[in-house]
């Protein structure tokens, strides 16, 4: 009877229960699947966190973007670069949890249901071998859903990268535009050099740092905002920088880096190159024109405000010399700096670079080659000293020799000056048959209390007519008319009055020579 019970009831019986069994197995390793897919998904989420979020070390498979080791000091938008640095440690970590994740189920199952002992692995392996299935099954429906996922996140990425870039690229167009309304498409003019400047280089504005950023329009190191390498964040736009919080930009030149005006780039520019020999009177007459704009000002014309603290600084000396009545000292012979200010308020604000350059410079060809501002002028002042005219002193009664001291004369003829500038102005490319070209007749206050100077000293037409008759000057004044496209003459008296009031002649010419 025991033999029957052991080898024939039990077999069946167990048979019968496995069959039973049986109809179970599909529900439990459904079950033990979607148990795995659910822990991969949780895995994969866990690991994305950790590599978008909380970028611990177990989350590091590949070295960050550092701005120590990028040509840039600065931190790279998440955009370009970090994004797709952060899609591929997604990859890669998230094949090792998946492997792992496997591993260590398959390995929990083996230690658990097949390492029992006795009559106990009767249930155990078939159990076992369920859950084997389930394991298996549920590793190949995961990879799907995985693949799913993370092509889900590389799509995501792959779009915002686009739209970073095109975003970039769209600010950096309707800044292009705004330069170009600017009237400043071609760049910047350097006050120290003279070239062109595309776009400045800025300076971290961080006191501590001071690195600088050569270009910091939208791109790689970032759309609205650039991070410098300290953490220190900066506008990457001009028409972002506030009037309380333009940062002073830098020429990109090589041979020169200097700072420019704080105003540059926000504002349409103009160049006015003063042209005239040595002692001709370009220097008073420049300090006069800025002071008859305070004057303007003061009595509700345009606002005006120098651009620079050096531009400050000499014009405050100019004009303590205007104020006394004094002589101002000779330019130096060294390349000048511009004297540039700001005239206007708001939509009208104009930047204004005045250069006023040594005589000598425009009589030797070596040295008015180095004269490049004149590319970017489009009225030019020549200042004419009529002492240095020797028709001055044999044709005009009285004899001027004896009512004027000839030390206060120009040493270099206009006409030699005259010509020496035009022919190198036009080397440079200058369109001059579109430029305007002022001819400011100095030191008429010496010369009008003993009738040395044109009968109506507001009349360019007379002031035309002195130069050609008087002064014998026919030839110049037509070599003026041929080369510019209008030519205007105006007497000039630069010099003001204990209140700090300019002649009127300086009025009528500084209103002739700013506008646009």
């Amino acid at each position: 009877m025991e033999e029957i019970v052991m080898f024939v009831l039990l077999p069946a019986l167990y048979i019968g229960v496995l069959v039973l069994y049986l109809a179970l197995v599909p529900a439990i390793a459904g079950l033990r699947a979607l148990a795995l897919v659910s822990e991969l998904a949780w895995r994969y989420g866990r690991v994305t966190v950790g590599v978008l979020h909380r970028r611990t070390p177990e989350f590091v498979t590949i070295p960050p973007y550092r701005p120590a080791d990028d040509e840039v000091q600065a931190h790279r938008n998440y955009f370009f670069g970090p994004a797709t640095r952060d899609l591929r440690q997604l990859v890669t970590l998230g094949r090792r949890s998946y492997v792992r994740t496997n591993g260590d189920a398959f390995r929990h199952v083996t230690a658990r249901y097949f390492a029992a002992r006795g009559w106990s692995r009767l249930a155990s392996v078939p159990y076992g071998l369920t859950l084997y299935a389930g394991l298996g099954l549920g590793a190949a429906l995961a990879v799907p859903v995985l693949g799913v996922l993370l092509g889900l996140h590389a799509l995501v990425v792959v779009l915002l990268m686009a739209g970073a870039r095109l975003l970039a690229g769209s600010l950096r167009a309707v800044d292009q535009v705004v330069l170009r309304l600017r009237r400043l498409g071609r760049g910047m003019i350097c006050p120290h050099c003279f070239e062109r400047v595309p776009y400045p280089a800025y300076d971290c504005p961080r006191t501590t740092c001071r690195r600088r950023h050569a270009d910091i329009r939208p791109g790689r190191y970032g759309i609205f905002r650039r991070r410098c390498a300290c953490g220190q964040r900066m506008p990457t736009l001009l028409m972002l920088m506030s009037r309380d919080a333009r940062l002073t930009g830098y020429c990109t030149h090589d041979h020169c880096g200097k700072p420019m005006n704080t105003d540059a780039g926000h504002m349409p520019e103009l160049v006015l190159p003063l042209i005239g020999g040595r002692a001709a009177g370009k220097t008073q007459l420049m300090a006069a024109m800025l002071m008859s704009l305070e004057n303007a000002a003061e009595n509700g014309g345009p606002a005006i405000r120098l651009a620079d603290d050096e531009s400050d600084t000499n014009y405050r000396v100019l004009r303590e010399v205007l104020e006394i009545q004094g002589n101002t000292r000779g330019t130096q012979k060294a390349l000048p700096r511009a004297h540039s200010f700001v005239l206007g308020t708001g939509r009208t604000e104009r930047l204004v670079h005045v250069f006023d350059t040594a005589g000598e410079r425009f009589v030797n060809r070596d040295e008015t080659d180095e004269l490049r501002y004149v590319r970017a002028a489009r009225t030019f002042v020549f200042v004419l000293d009529p002492m240095a005219v020797d028709a001055f002193w044999t044709r005009l009664e009285p004899s001027p020799e004896s009512v004027v001291d000839r030390t206060l004369a120009s040493t270099v003829d206009p006409e030699d000056v005259f010509a020496r500038s035009v022919q190198t102005v036009r080397t440079m490319g200058t369109p001059l048959d579109r430029a305007r070209l002022a001819v400011a007749i100095s030191k008429t206050d010496l010369l009008a209390g003993h009738g040395l100077v044109p009968e109506r000293l507001d009349d360019s037409d007379t002031a035309r007519d002195w130069l050609c008759e008087r002064l014998g000057l026919r030839n110049l004044v037509k070599t003026m008319d041929l080369e510019f496209r209008e030519v205007r003459f105006f007497c000039t008296a630069a010099v003001a009055d204990t209140d700090a009031r300019v002649d009127d002649s300086i009025a009528r010419f500084v209103e002739w020579c700013l506008r646009t």
